[in-house]
């Protein structure tokens, strides 16, 4: 079954229920919207010959650079070569770092083209200098291409795409290694029972999500890709985060349910579970359940998406990690040996260091002060106390203090949605930015110019309050002070209030975190103590 000419690559007998053609033979659309509405609901999914021609119609409407290498580029450079049968023995481009190229329903000599393919994109794209994704992402469309330089043309289009704001494919280490940074950020926010799992049973949090693509684009059965493929082609890059936090959930689920404890291990074990997870993940969820998944977690924008991902390219940059390295893990760089505290252990101040935003967590904690000894002046830090009840409750404060002078003599208001509340006993639990949790609070403020597509000054513009139309400036009321107290959350209440001396205090309800009370409504500090960092992006 060749489905006339656009399925000459593929093993028909791996192809299951996808084999049998049914449904819909044409799509007459060229709205957008429509375009994601039928992608999601499947519409060409049961046509291999339909879903081959909406894919060429999607790869051909990207926006490319003028000079994009096409398929009769590509039979120039091969010549008779493309006639010829491929050798199984073309390794692939050092920039794919040891990646394999999953074969899915290809037939075996159809994977030697998918290599040749692949390194003839090398030879046409100097600048790719990391693309893991490649591999699969060839492979995949090989499977709906009529020869290899269809297949070439739609994989060069991918790789020219210069629609502002818009990636499909990382090809460098700095935009891969903070795609990773920002998945970390998202199941921070997005998963947090799952994140506190992986951060439970890891040494090395980010090596885990290192592997988040290859999750989706590797490691997935074909059958539930290809329905990751019809809405990646229209939305973009987002989607494979969504997919990627919708595996982590089911993951999560499934370690519960096999009640595995959550003993801690090897990073590359974790991995290794993961990947076998997802690769038998057909045997409990369907694709239609993992989309449903997938597309049920309430994210914020593109827009706010791509903001943070140059944010921590900037953060990467500024440490100079652009090319492969060995990221120091600040995790495993908590030795409990060395590490000094007179109010949490070295594994509670790690599990407050899982909590904070990726390009934060790039430096090692420091100590700046503590009631027991002199200290220095504060900027951004996690401040930490404990009470004459020993309880201990804290928050992380995302922005320079120096910013409380903006208001001159007037206590006000400052800050960013990446601040929280938190307290270690007598329960561990922390207390994040309200929005995040009820993103019906505000809704996207959306601007025009080139402002929409940079950071701003030192405020994260993932969730600083200007991006969005909130309904009441008490959900944004972060942090204030002055030379009298030191506050924390505003709104009906504060989460913290903490007199001049540093001595006495109070804890309440407010509208910013909606949190409960973290201690005594007044208290007396037994001990206080600031940790802080160089902020990454600090110049």
């Amino acid at each position: 079954m060749a489905e006339e000419g656009y399925g000459s690559f593929v093993d028909w007998n791996q192809m299951g229920d996808l084999a049998k053609s049914s449904g819909p033979t044409k799509v007459d659309c060229k709205d957008l919207k429509e375009f994601k509405q039928m992608a999601r609901q499947g519409y060409w999914a049961k046509n291999h010959k339909l879903r081959a021609q909406v894919y060429q119609q999607l790869i051909k409407a990207i926006p490319c650079r003028t000079v994009t290498p096409d398929a009769e580029v590509y039979r120039d450079i091969m010549g008779n070569a493309a006639s010829k049968k491929p050798s199984s023995h073309i390794s692939l481009p050092e920039f794919v770092d040891g990646s394999p190229l999953p074969q899915y329903c290809l037939k075996a000599e159809a994977v030697a083209s998918a290599h040749q393919i692949i390194n003839c994109v090398a030879g046409q794209f100097p600048d790719i200098s990391h693309c893991p994704s490649l591999p699969a992402v060839t492979s995949l469309l090989l499977h709906f291409s009529v020869d290899e330089a269809q297949c070439f043309e739609h994989i060069s289009r991918m790789l020219a795409c210069n629609e502002p704001g818009k990636r499909l494919l990382d090809q460098t280490f700095l935009a891969y290694e903070s795609s990773c940074m920002t998945f970390g950020d998202l199941a921070n926010k997005y998963c947090t029972s799952a994140h506190k799992m992986i951060v439970a049973i890891a040494q090395d949090v980010l090596e885990v999500y290192s592997d988040w693509q290859r999750w989706v684009l590797g490691d997935l059965p074909f059958s539930h890709m290809v329905r990751v493929l019809d809405i990646y082609l229209v939305e973009g890059y987002k989607v494979l985060f969504r997919v990627a936090l919708a595996l982590l959930k089911f993951y999560r689920k499934h370690k519960a349910e096999g009640g595995q404890g959550n003993q801690q291990q090897d990073s590359s074990k974790v991995k290794d579970d993961i990947q076998a997870f997802v690769k038998g993940i057909a045997s409990n969820v369907t694709p239609e359940k993992l989309l449903e998944k997938a597309f049920s977690i309430r994210m914020f924008s593109r827009k706010e998406i791509t903001l943070l991902q140059l944010t921590n390219e900037k953060s990467l940059q500024q440490k100079g990690i652009t090319v492969k390295q060995k990221r120091r893990n600040v995790q495993l760089a908590l030795n409990p040996d060395t590490f000094s505290s007179e109010i949490v252990s070295a594994k509670e101040m790690r599990d407050i260091w899982s909590w904070i935003p990726e390009r934060f967590a790039l430096c090692q904690p420091q100590l700046l002060f503590t009631t027991s000894t002199h200290g220095c002046s504060l900027t951004r830090y996690i401040v930490q106390y404990r009470n004459t009840d020993q309880q201990v409750c804290g928050a992380f404060l995302s922005t320079d203090w120096e910013e409380r002078k903006r208001g001159g003599n007037k206590l006000s208001f400052f800050g960013t949605g990446e601040c929280f509340v938190f307290r270690l006993k007598p329960e561990m639990e922390r207390f994040e930015w309200v929005v995040i949790r009820h993103p019906e609070l505000a809704s996207s403020n959306k601007t025009q110019g080139q402002e929409d597509t940079k950071p701003v000054g030192d405020l994260s513009p993932f969730l600083s309050a200007r991006h969005f139309n909130l309904n009441s400036k008490n959900t944004s009321m972060f942090m204030a002070g002055n030379f009298d107290s030191i506050i924390v959350g505003g709104g009906d209440g504060n989460a913290l209030y903490i007199d001049s001396e540093l001595n006495h205090g109070r804890a309440g309800r407010c509208a910013t975190f909606d949190n409960p009370p973290l201690c005594a409504e007044t208290f007396q500090v037994s001990l206080l103590e600031v940790w802080g960092f160089q902020d990454a992006m600090a110049p």
